[in-house]
């Protein structure tokens, strides 16, 4: 990944996350995180950032969430 991407998960995708986290998912992902083994939570962490910069990437390739004219 670039460093482009890297920056733009952490100072747009992510807060964006968290402010759905804060809705009605807050209890799963609290149980989630809870039930993780210790050590692991970095782990998750990495893999939501990959996750979430892939989904991003292929939304901008197949143009989906964009207006219809």
């Amino acid at each position: 990944m670039s460093d482009f991407m890297k920056w733009f998960y952490d100072v747009y995708i992510q807060p964006q996350l968290y402010e759905i986290h804060e809705g009605e998912y807050t209890d799963y992902f609290q149980n989630l995180i809870d039930g993780l083994p210790d050590g692991l939570l970095p782990d998750l962490r990495k893999c939501e950032e990959f996750t979430a910069i892939h989904a991003f990437l292929l939304g901008l390739r197949t143009g989906r969430g964009l207006p219809r004219e």
